[in-house]
């Protein structure tokens, strides 16, 4: 890498904070475009956008991150390619992070050459970690199925969305909608449909969008991950999650009667 190379460059540190330029982008340009103090800095090829290719650095998880912004701020301004690669950016880090030792026999591990990999010196191997979820938008009629989750609840202005959850061991993706849907809601579901997929580094997520069409059951919502839930119909609408994220485009596809 040259001083003089023209780069997208990712610049990582704290909690999913991502340094960006004043016109709150991915930082683009020579090297000189970034702050001084990362001059001399060791940067690591990870992908390419539009002919450049993109390097990332992580400061670490105790950096000063004054200067960074959240990694949603990208996707909420509409910039999806530089919110798709930072959070690949982010997925790669928090491999590095979480897999400083080996988890077969406890030895240090290493980059391994030539592929984003861990080694220890036994040779035993780690890949990042992709972690299969399910996010699927219920359709009841003219109505959709959504969710104030705790995880983000506000009680001033909740924000609702569709469900999600994780596939379990042995579980194929539409077993995992039907169970995720029943757990959370006590809802049944048929006629389940793939729409289609988002990495969601937060922190290894790939979700993967279905919606499915109510076949019986009220609404009996899951305590420890649920705060309410209800049908709604397009014309009142609770706040949904921001444009960009998979969820909010199954709640615009369903309510327009898509799928």
């Amino acid at each position: 890498m040259s001083l003089t190379e023209q780069a997208r460059w990712f610049v990582l540190g704290g909690d999913h904070l991502v340094l960006l330029d004043q016109q709150g982008v991915v930082p683009q340009g020579s090297k000189a475009c970034l702050p001084a103090a990362l001059a001399g800095a060791r940067f690591e090829r990870f992908d390419e956008w539009q002919g450049l290719p993109c390097y990332l650095l992580d400061l670490g998880d105790e950096a000063d991150t004054s200067a960074m912004s959240p990694l949603r701020q990208l996707m909420v301004a509409g910039d999806e390619e530089g919110f798709r690669l930072a959070g690949r950016a982010w997925q790669l880090v928090t491999f590095r992070r979480t897999h400083r030792f080996c988890g077969e026999c406890g030895a240090p591990m290493t980059p391994k050459a030539g592929e984003w990999a861990q080694v220890c010196h036994h040779g035993h191997t780690a890949y990042p970690r992709i972690s299969p979820c399910i996010i699927v938008a219920v359709r009841k009629g003219p109505e959709i199925l959504l969710a104030a989750h705790r995880r983000h609840y506000q009680a001033d202005d909740p924000m609702y969305t569709v469900l999600a959850g994780f596939v379990e061991a042995g579980e194929n993706l539409e077993q995992c909608v039907a169970r995720e849907v029943f757990e959370e809601s006590g809802i049944r579901v048929r006629n389940v449909r793939y729409v289609a997929s988002q990495p969601w580094p937060f922190p290894h997520s790939l979700m993967m969008g279905f919606t499915a069409d109510y076949e019986s059951g009220e609404i009996r919502v899951q305590d420890d991950e649920l705060v309410a839930a209800d049908f709604f119909t397009a014309d009142r609408l609770p706040r949904l999650p921001p444009h960009g994220t998979i969820a909010r485009r199954l709640i615009e596809r369903s309510l327009a009667g898509e799928g």
